[in-house]
């Protein structure tokens, strides 16, 4: 949910030793930056710890210094716990108690990678979704055979808990909290400056090792097809019509695609679909129809349905939400 934008959102990143510097480091970068960019509201990160005057070592001769006691989760708006190096070390108890009463008070907390072995040693993960690194999935469902793992998502939310995949999988998550409570724009815009996609669709499973389904030149025909459907939304595409443009089958375009992408050709297509008029409703004034017109919905109605099964929220909703105030973009029109 949206944040009040007078006031910088708090951010906690739990910090003990045997996490990994890398998480930190996507932590910091999407959270701990001042971009001053008007898109991009302010944040106050703290790096958390049980004992926030003594350093925590990371892997590769690193160092990270803590700055707040493991109190101020209560009072933060969102917890992050980053992945951690060995899924068998021990987690401190005062963090394990700190991260039951920072979700008993209603905040969202989230793990990344291998984190999620730290919430379900918390208990939070008992009877609910969660994913982790697709090596580690099968360790983490039978050590904790209360948890429904998933072993293809990227990440997954239940209950006010999210979990992500591995490495690449952590920066996916944090962009996606800040587009749930910023929009996608603000996501977007933290996104370039890190040079990475605002999102990715997709599950694991595309990157799960398994012999390469075809020649170099098919995964390059199918990104070729991916750009120009984003390049002309607003016009109707089928698998066949696609299928036909690269040259393939549609039976043979479809497999090729989900293995190269990790989803269906339609669910890509949709996805991409409603994040364009996310950024037109956050950007425009257009009348919803034409919002519609110009993401290839075709019409209110189907982006009303697909608004729903994406972002659990209407089109006129997210625009309420999420809307620059007048004039702030120039681009807008």
């Amino acid at each position: 949910m949206p944040t009040d934008p007078a006031e910088p959102q708090r951010i906690a990143l739990v910090a003990f030793p045997g996490v990994r510097a890398f998480d930190v480091s996507v932590i910091t970068e999407v959270w701990g930056s001042d971009r001053r960019l008007p898109t991009v509201p302010s944040f106050e990160l703290r790096r958390v710890a049980a004992d926030p005057d003594a350093a925590i070592p990371l892997r590769g001769g690193l160092t990270l210094t803590p700055d707040r006691p493991l109190a101020w989760l209560t009072g933060a708006d969102l917890v992050l716990v980053p992945g951690i190096e060995d899924p068998d070390a021990d987690v401190p108890a005062p963090v394990l108690e700190a991260l039951r009463r920072a979700h008993a008070a209603g905040t969202p907390v989230a793990s990344l990678c291998a984190g999620a072995f730290v919430l379900a040693r918390a208990g939070l993960l008992d009877g609910r979704r969660a994913v982790t690194h697709w090596h580690l999935a099968p360790t983490l469902a039978a050590r904790h055979p209360k948890i429904a793992v998933e072993p293809d998502a990227l990440f997954v939310e239940d209950s006010g808990i999210w979990t992500s995949a591995g490495t690449a999988a952590g920066i996916d998550l944090c962009l996606h909290l800040v587009r749930t409570a910023h929009g996608a724009e603000a996501a977007a815009a933290i996104a370039r400056a890190m040079v990475t996609a605002p999102f990715r669709t997709g599950t694991q499973a595309q990157f799960i090792e398994h012999p390469t389904p075809r020649a170099d030149r098919d995964a390059d025909a199918l990104a070729g097809i991916r750009a120009y459907a984003l390049a002309h939304l607003d016009e109707p595409h089928t698998v066949a019509s696609l299928a036909a443009r690269a040259g393939m089958s549609r039976r043979s375009f479809a497999r090729h695609f989900q293995a190269t992408t990790g989803t269906t050709p339609l669910h890509w297509l949709i996805g991409r679909r409603v994040a364009a008029a996310q950024k037109l409703l956050e950007r425009t004034d257009h009348p919803l129809p034409e919002v519609a017109r110009r993401a290839g919905f075709g019409s209110e109605v189907t982006m009303r349905q697909h608004f729903a099964s994406h972002l659990g929220t209407s089109p006129r909703d997210y625009r309420h939400a999420f809307r620059h105030p007048a004039g702030s973009n120039p681009t807008a029109r």
